[in-house]
């Protein structure tokens, strides 16, 4: 029915599942397992009409916009920000590569500007260091 047999298993067990929960009532029919089989092609049939609906909106979409290649600097820049802390590698990302002002930062990490401004400081400082260039680091 379904052409994978671990979707299959997953639909069989989940028609067991909805039996289990009805038990008080199926278990007077003269055959439970034929509802058991019911609900399992039901359970296939809307997985099957699931399938068509997302295969019609992806050709509806139409192909993936083409994504531009990463240069080896954003590569590297990436690599040094995972060595910061998290609250200076928060604040380089949010005033340096968002653009947000120094009190924007402060209020969306929930501290004062100067200790915003100190964390840029050392952030920019290790970063420099890291990356081997300190006069051209997000200055």
């Amino acid at each position: 029915m379904t052409g994978d047999l671990h979707e299959a298993e997953e639909i069989v067990q989940e028609a067991f599942a909805r039996a289990s929960t009805r038990w008080a009532r199926l278990r007077d029919y003269d055959v439970p397992e034929a509802w058991v089989r019911r609900v399992a092609m039901n359970l296939a049939a809307d997985r099957g009409r699931r399938l068509q609906r997302q295969a019609r909106a992806l050709l509806r979409a139409g192909p993936p916009a083409s994504v531009p290649a990463v240069s080896v600097e954003a590569l590297a820049l990436a690599e040094a920000l995972r060595t910061l802390p998290m609250h200076q590698r928060q604040a380089i990302v949010l005033h340096h590569l968002v653009d947000l002002p120094v009190e924007e930062v402060a209020a969306i990490l929930g501290a004062r500007s100067g200790t915003i401004k100190s964390w840029l400081a050392r952030g920019r400082r290790t970063l420099a260091t890291r990356l081997g260039d300190p006069e051209e680091v997000l200055s």
